[in-house]
């Protein structure tokens, strides 16, 4: 047995526990005493453990399974001397030249070779097998990019078509006049915005043949960049970083006011739930925080039945209303007035990536203490395209 089915079952065996204990020790108005709280909050405890557990292992895995597949096509032709061929930054030439560039070893072969990938702003552009390396990671930090449309745009702005509204049929008399109704378009502008930051490393670090530039600067620069892509995703306001999900102007569409500041009822989930329209529920999922999800593990359907399902399955999610729940910590929490819980269908969110990463070693800047400086810059864009694709519970001011 894998260990990730292992601990699935073990997983689902303590939630069953404290389901169990729960239900034996609530009084007649419903209310435990206090030390069976802190009894039930130790066994939510193991389960939040075991998913988080689950969820570093399969992570895990997938990156194994990424890193074991071959780094080349097979040749399945009679090979001319041209055919497949790497070509611009995906090059090995140009990954070399520009490991050396970082790690100061320059030459004036290594100049020619990062002439390919030269930035505006006089860094260089990551080399195609590094970039994709940055993204994987991003998406592992990210939970954001593996639910949304991710574009790749190169310059100016990208207009992207939406329908406002739809035309509609009419009955018609025997040789009447068929009314017009035709249907109305506008559009999103997706631009970018610059989102940087800086690494420091030792120069005996650096120079050490042994420490993996590569493996540290793409980890380290994905957990930075990740973070802040995700938080602004959720609620950026659009004011110098994209507009989030979350925000009042631009964001997603309000499907229901809890009647309290601090609490989530049955009914109100429902009522989110059926707020969206059956087309996008099809492929939507719910998004939280880890505090919203606990208040709701504590809640039964009419049939008595937890709302909060655990996933005994490998790669999937766990559940509410059989649709699939995801946690960041960059979704409000329960306050008064605070969207606290988004439904839908986030392929309606687009992420727009311009150009490549670029990078830059800082020779000059921290020379005194010793170390070398590494700028890492992207630009990015996010909006949602279609607000009515995605409901969000907003609690009572």
């Amino acid at each position: 047995m894998s260990k990730v089915l292992e601990l699935r079952e073990k997983r689902a065996k303590a939630w069953e526990a404290a389901k169990a204990f729960l239900d034996s020790k609530r009084g007649e108005d419903g209310i435990l005493s206090a030390e069976d709280t802190n009894t039930y909050e130790r066994m939510e405890a193991e389960v939040v453990n075991l998913g988080k557990e689950i969820d570093r292992l399969e992570r895990q895995q997938a990156i194994d399974l990424e890193l074991s597949k071959p780094l080349n096509n097979p040749i399945t032709s009679k090979p001319t001397g041209t055919e497949g061929q790497k070509t611009g930054r995906s090059t090995d030439e140009y990954r070399d030249s520009f490991w050396k560039a970082m790690r100061n070893k320059s030459s004036f072969d290594v100049q020619n070779s990062l002439k390919i990938g030269t930035d505006s702003e006089g860094g260089y552009l990551a080399p195609d097998e590094f970039e994709r390396t940055l993204i994987e990671a991003l998406e592992e930090e990210n939970i954001f990019r593996s639910l949304a449309k991710v574009i790749t745009t190169s310059s100016g702005d990208r207009k992207i078509p939406v329908v406002a509204s739809k035309g509609t049929a009419s009955w018609v008399d025997e040789e009447g006049l068929i009314p017009e109704s035709d249907d109305s378009f506008g559009q999103v502008s997706i631009g970018a915005y610059k989102l940087a930051t800086m690494i420091k490393v030792s120069e005996e670090l650096l120079n050490d043949s042994v420490f993996n530039l590569e493996a540290y600067i793409a980890k380290e620069f994905a957990r930075r960049i990740g973070a802040k892509e995700e938080e602004a995703f959720f609620v950026g306001d659009g004011t110098g970083k994209p507009t989030g999900i979350f925000n009042a102007t631009g964001g997603a569409e309000l499907g229901i006011t809890a009647a309290s500041a601090t609490a989530i009822t049955v009914d109100e989930i429902m009522d989110l739930f059926y707020s969206l329209k059956s087309p996008y529920r099809k492929k939507a999922i719910f998004v939280m925080n880890d505090a919203t999800i606990k208040l709701i593990r504590k809640l039964k359907d009419g049939n008595g039945q937890y709302l909060w399902q655990p996933s005994i399955q490998a790669g999937q999610p766990d559940t509410i209303l059989n649709r699939p729940v995801k946690t960041s910590a960059y979704v409000p929490t329960v306050a008064a007035g605070a969207k606290t819980i988004a439904f839908g269908d986030f392929g309606y969110y687009w992420v727009a990536d311009r150009q490549g990463r670029s990078f830059q070693r800082l020779n000059e800047l921290y020379a005194a203490t010793g170390q070398v400086g590494f700028k890492a810059s992207q630009r990015v864009d996010g909006k949602l395209i279609l607000p009515e694709a995605i409901k969000v519970l907003q609690q009572k001011a």
